[in-house]
């Protein structure tokens, strides 16, 4: 299981928000590339970037920061959701150096889109799937659908996607641990690979999603608790890497 540190993009700035609440936000540094070297030299094979401006606006807007990340680690994994919703974005990732694209408010609105990404990206594509009492939610958590996670979910599992990234948004930027059952019922609803989102507070969450990682649990993104010191990136990753929750 892989541990995904992740940078939020908000005015150029790097940032955390309570529940998606883009008032409600703390700045960690102005320079996210300095961030970005941070986890790196602590040992994470892949970074989570979240352009929250994009998710708004519906277009990428933290894009060269984006680019800038991808430009010094080369070599190194980096998935970017927020404001995805045109082929065109996706290829400007892409050329960027970006590894994965999340689709998050098109997958909902336009689950064609999944398909059409995937074909002409393969391997390319993740699916963002972010919950509030098991209802997806879309436009950066901003309105809540009638759809259940785990049925848009299966509505992917033939299209190619690589993963999908399952957030709780009750949970997400409050410190309250990760929400295990609601992870387990995402990542056994298909057979798409899930990585967990949302809530992730110190290293019992992370022994707590590697006792059901068998179920399809391939990651876990983290970001205020590597943020604010209650989980250490090297630690969690060489739990996981050991094995032994």
């Amino acid at each position: 299981m892989l541990i995904i540190p992740a940078i939020d993009l908000k005015d150029g700035q790097c940032v955390r928000l309570r529940q998606g609440l883009m008032d409600d936000s703390t700045v960690f540094s102005d320079d996210p590339v300095a961030m970005a070297v941070r986890w790196v030299e602590a040992g994470c094979r892949r970074l989570h970037l979240v352009d929250l401006n994009g998710a708004f606006a519906g277009e990428p807007v933290n894009g060269s920061v984006v680019t800038a990340i991808a430009a010094a680690y080369p070599d190194l994994p980096i998935q970017i959701g927020g404001g995805i919703r045109t082929l065109e974005t996706i290829e400007h990732y892409i050329n960027a150096g970006v590894s994965y694209v999340i689709i998050g408010t098109k997958a909902v609105k336009e689950p064609e889109f999944v398909a059409e990404a995937c074909a002409a990206f393969p391997g390319k594509v993740i699916v963002g799937l972010d919950a509030r009492d098991g209802l997806v939610a879309t436009d950066g958590w901003a309105e809540v659908s009638e759809v259940r996670a785990t049925d848009l979910a299966r509505r992917f599992e033939s299209d190619g996607v690589a993963a999908i990234v399952y957030t709780d948004i009750a949970r997400d930027g409050m410190m309250q641990g990760v929400n295990v059952e609601a992870t387990v019922a995402m990542a056994q609803a298909s057979s798409i690979p899930v990585i967990a989102s949302g809530g992730i507070t110190d290293i019992q969450d992370i022994r707590a999603l590697m006792n059901v990682a068998h179920t399809g649990i391939c990651g876990a993104i983290t970001g205020r608790a590597i943020y604010e010191g209650t989980l250490d990136v090297a630690d969690a990753q060489r739990l996981c890497d050991e094995g032994v929750a």
